[in-house]
């Protein structure tokens, strides 16, 4: 049989009677203790995140933005390594560009090549026998250069740089080239179904490649609210619009999509595709119907 039950009121009564307070009830006191600082920073954080966001969103409604804002980069070439570095590190971009990257081969051209962040992953003297890098800041272009040559100081293969808008008439080879890539690249230029058009028609048409790594709309409407919210305000700083519909680009491009993947809470966009061909040249079985890759 138990022994009669100690009221913990009795206890707590006694024990300031007798100048202590047990050690169990001293860990629950400062156990509510903490749980109440912890409620109350996260209460004040979320009201601060709360009241940042709709203040940024107020300031972003009020922006009147041009759909070209690849001037942007000019004031961050030298900046953009350092500012996007981590970030990349972080969400595994950087991975995604070097598997991007590792499947150019033969003539490669790279558009809005920025500062040249995929450089480090392309197979130069082996899989990639020539290179053509472009991008429509003049400053991003010269970053790329000294980027290039302190990569690659010794090597043989035919390189070329040029600051212009890949949208527009480029040189290619007679047979047009093996791979074209693009990464983070639709998102700054004002006519995204136009640039990809016209890449189509770089393309060797038999068996180019145009690969691409973009980020976009989400799969989720809550998130894309929000970049919808602040994308006036993200482009002017960034030069990004970064709640474009890369899917629909892709579709109205022409383009036969032959991989297709996302990430990020469907953010990012991964796209392998190719010119569209004769009838009879195409290989049903590696081309991804539309209606599949659009509920990706």
């Amino acid at each position: 049989m138990s022994g009669p039950r100690r009221n913990p009121v009795s206890a707590l009564a006694a024990a300031a009677r007798g100048g202590a307070i047990p050690r169990t009830l001293e860990y629950r006191r400062g156990a509510l203790i903490l749980a109440g600082i912890a409620i109350y920073g996260f209460t004040a954080y979320g009201t601060y995140l709360h009241y940042t966001y709709n203040q940024a969103v107020a300031h972003s409604r009020h922006l009147d933005i041009p759909l070209d804002v690849s001037d942007r980069y000019d004031i961050s070439a030298r900046s953009f390594d350092q500012d996007v570095g981590l970030t990349e590190r972080l969400t595994g971009i950087n991975y995604l560009r070097k598997q991007l990257a590792r499947k150019a081969w033969g003539n490669v051209l790279e558009v809005s090549v920025g500062t040249g962040r995929n450089l480090g992953f392309y197979d130069v003297g082996g899989k990639v026998k020539g290179l053509v890098l472009v991008d429509k800041s003049e400053e991003m272009v010269e970053v790329t250069k000294e980027k290039f040559w302190k990569l690659h100081p010794k090597t043989t293969v035919s390189v070329s740089f040029h600051a212009q808008d890949a949208s527009r008439d480029m040189a290619a080879p007679p047979d047009g080239f093996d791979t074209i890539i693009q990464t983070m690249g639709l998102c700054s230029t004002p006519a995204p179904v136009e640039l990809l058009r016209n890449l189509a028609q770089l393309a060797n048409v038999h068996h180019g490649q145009i690969l691409l790594l973009e980020h976009g709309r989400s799969q989720y409407q809550w998130l894309n609210s929000i970049l919808d919210n602040l994308a006036p305000a993200h482009a002017d700083r960034h030069g990004c619009w970064w709640n474009r519909d890369v899917g629909q680009i892709v579709e109205e491009s022409g383009l036969e999509v032959v991989v297709a993947k996302r990430y990020h809470l469907g953010t990012t966009w991964w796209f392998e595709l190719r010119p569209r061909r004769a009838l009879e040249e195409k290989d049903t079985d590696t081309v991804l119907s539309e209606k599949k890759w659009m509920r990706l």
